[in-house]
């Protein structure tokens, strides 16, 4: 056909009408950069520019020889993934720089890429983008800003999990809070940088590839280091800890051998509750089988006695018990779901009945084992206590700050007679005696602050990204936070601005057994989630010795690693955010006369809330502010406590080197004695 015009093929060069469009196809409209020998394998050519794979002269079809993805339940270490990155993953290498704003905005240092690993290239930036002339500060040019988006190797070359292949298979309170802990900082990481777009499954397949898991053999009955009324906000935590092994189904289950057969047992059911025909009760649950689903054509057909099905049907015969997790609704996202470990249930019967398609269903009922500590009970009532159903019993006061915060905080006491807490003023935020720093002045953003904007003072100051996701969750610990103040003209719901917005969950002031009041909230809380700040009479030379509500930065804190680790999100660990705190002079704070819900907080040497400070950018006082986060996932509830500390003047006793003034009663296994 050569010649032909109208064909896309290479004009004969004997004839050559002008006044013809050929029908040419661009192969690209951009140019492809192809990777060098640090970034990636050479390129694998396949039949007939590569050797076949097999003596027929095929070989199977595989794009740009991508491999099928790794097998997230492998337990044994496994070599990097050899395939050839597609060509639309690489991109013009970024240029970035150190120290001061340019006028390219970029910083030297942040996010370098290691030898021989694939690191965290942003495909665009707009940290320090200039505005049109004419344009106010704090705008753009006009152009859409494009997503930044990482390219994380999976399996991390020479990293040690510090998981033992006996401590993956069976695991413990610490590995549980661990694998956790160290799975939300690196989910937290991922969504701090691609802007909330699949942080959770990304952070997933990272921590499994690398052996950062637990109690992975699978079991009948409870599993160590999960207790009853724990929460996990995605399933994917409860895999990685062993409680529920399923991503997607309902029924987890085992095989056993029964003479030469096999037959199924269940361990683990997921209820949603919104299918059809599932009850609520806390003590019991009506659970419906899979299968059966609607096709691609809307066709539903007859559930199967197979698979989770069968093993439910066979637990019941067999008697055996089945861990129960209850899926809620996440009062802080639309979508969200929540899932509380409800304990070890038993199924008392089944029987098969027509669902609303018409179709034959499997139901099951669960009965929930006796002695067991409450979990979804406490969910099914602090939910009446919200929507005004049921009154909370032993009510002393609705709120006691007295509408100074947006959310009541109740004042209960379940415990004995007393009416109350010794008096006090309720204020929201510090009440300072004395300028402690020298004001400073604010950014000139207007409207929210962005992260990688280094015009903003403020992102420079917290090293170019916003120290908080989603304006409500602190990603990392870091020596000092900068947020936004009073003279910063971006407006109030900048997430920059965190611990000056007030409470976010709804809190009950209570009576405990033997440590005074405390405090607990009604909510679940998110690691990370801001909870409150420490109010009260700021001051450098207060006498404290009979003073119980005192904050002292100058104490001795245990020490303990919450932030993400550079290399599992493919950052050089040389850039790791410290974790020490970054203090120009002590901190103390007195709530015995001035005060907030923080004054109520108890110590715990196993704490659930961690502090942070706070530098508030452009106020008149500028003093360093002292914020409370959520060290992890914490139930409605549940006490709040964090560490009090230990004061460097206390003398040693009993051989230790520190120890405090008072005597601890947080029961931890933890527990070091003493405090204050």
């Amino acid at each position: 056909m050569e010649g032909v015009p109208g064909m896309n093929t290479v004009p004969n060069p004997n004839y050559y009408d002008k006044s013809i469009v050929l029908d040419v196809k661009p192969l690209r409209s951009l140019k492809p950069v192809f990777p060098n020998g640090n970034q990636g394998p050479p390129f694998v050519g396949c039949p007939p520019f590569g050797p076949p794979s097999s003596s027929t002269g095929h070989s199977p079809f595989s794009p740009f020889g991508a491999q099928p993805p790794p097998d997230l339940n492998q337990t044994q270490d496994t070599p990097p993934p050899t395939f050839v990155t597609p060509i639309q993953s690489y991109r013009p290498p970024t240029v970035v720089s150190n120290g001061p704003s340019t006028s390219s905005g970029t910083r030297k240092g942040v996010g370098r890429p290691k030898r021989n690993a694939v690191s965290i290239v942003p495909s665009s930036s707009s940290s320090g983008t200039k505005r049109g002339a004419g344009r106010p500060k704090g705008t753009s040019n006009g152009k859409k800003k494009e997503k930044t988006s990482l390219d994380v190797q999976v399996v991390k070359r020479d990293f040690d999990s510090g998981i033992s292949a006996p401590e993956r298979e069976d695991g413990n309170g610490d590995l549980v809070s661990s694998v956790l802990t160290r799975f939300d900082a690196v989910r937290r990481r991922l969504a701090q940088v691609e802007h909330g777009k699949a942080g959770t499954s990304k952070a997933a397949g990272v921590l499994m590839s690398n052996g950062v898991r637990t109690n992975m053999k699978k079991r009948v009955g409870t599993v160590p280091g999960i207790e009853v009324g724990d929460i996990f906000f995605s399933r994917i935590e409860m895999c990685l800890v062993g409680l529920h092994m399923q991503t997607m189904a309902g029924i987890d289950y085992i095989t056993s051998k029964v003479g030469a057969d096999e037959e199924p047992l269940a361990t683990s059911i997921v209820s949603s509750g919104r299918y059809d025909g599932e009850a609520q009760d806390p003590e019991s649950l009506i659970y419906s089988g899979q299968g059966g689903n609607a096709d691609k054509n809307g066709q539903a057909s007859d559930q199967k006695l197979e698979r989770g099905n069968l093993a439910l049907e066979k637990s019941l015969r067999k008697g055996n018990g089945v861990r129960v997790i209850r899926g809620e609704e996440d009062p802080a996202s639309k979508t969200g779901k929540i899932y509380v470990y409800d304990g070890v249930y038993t199924i008392s019967e089944s029987w098969v009945e027509k669902g609303k398609s018409g179709c034959n269903t499997f139901k099951y009922r669960l009965v929930r084992v006796p002695n067991q500590p409450p979990a979804f009970g406490i969910w099914k009532a602090v939910l009446k206590w919200k929507e005004g159903l049921t009154a909370r019993a032993n009510l002393i006061l609705p709120d006691i700050t007295s509408g100074v915060e947006s959310k009541p905080v109740s004042l209960v006491n379940d415990v004995d007679d007393e009416k109350g807490p010794s008096y006090f003023t309720y204020i929201s935020t510090l009440k300072s005696s004395k300028q402690t720093q020298p004001p400073t002045i604010g950014c000139s953003c207007h409207g929210s602050c962005a992260a990688g904007n280094l015009d903003c003072s403020c992102v420079r100051k917290n090293g170019g990204d916003l120290p908080y996701l989603n304006g409500v969750m602190l990603v990392s610990r870091r020596p000092m936070v900068y947020e936004c103040g009073t003279t910063c003209p971006c407006h109030a719901s900048c997430k920059n601005k965190v611990i000056q917005t007030g409470l976010k969950f709804r809190m009950e002031v209570f009576k405990t057994d033997h440590r005074g009041w405390g405090l607990r909230s009604w909510d679940p809380i998110r690691a990370g989630s801001f909870i409150c700040e420490y109010a009260g009479e700021v001051n450098l030379r207060m006498e404290q010795e009979d003073d119980e509500f005192v904050f002292d930065t100058s104490r001795v804190y245990n020490s303990f690693k919450w932030n993400y680790e550079p290399v599992l999100v493919d950052e050089n660990p040389s850039d790791e955010v410290p974790e020490e705190f970054n203090l120009p002079s002590p901190v103390l704070i007195s709530a015995k006369s001035f005060g907030n819900v923080a004054r109520f907080m108890n110590h715990s040497c196993s704490p659930n809330v961690m502090w942070q400070p706070v530098f508030v950018e452009g106020s008149g006082e500028s003093v360093v502010r002292i914020a409370f986060f959520a060290i992890r996932h914490i139930p409605p509830m549940a006490e709040l406590t964090y560490d009090y500390g230990v004061s460097l003047t206390s003398e040693a006793r009993d051989g230790s080197l520190l120890h405090g003034k008072r005597k601890c009663l947080c029961g931890s296994v933890k527990c070091r004695g003493s405090f204050g």
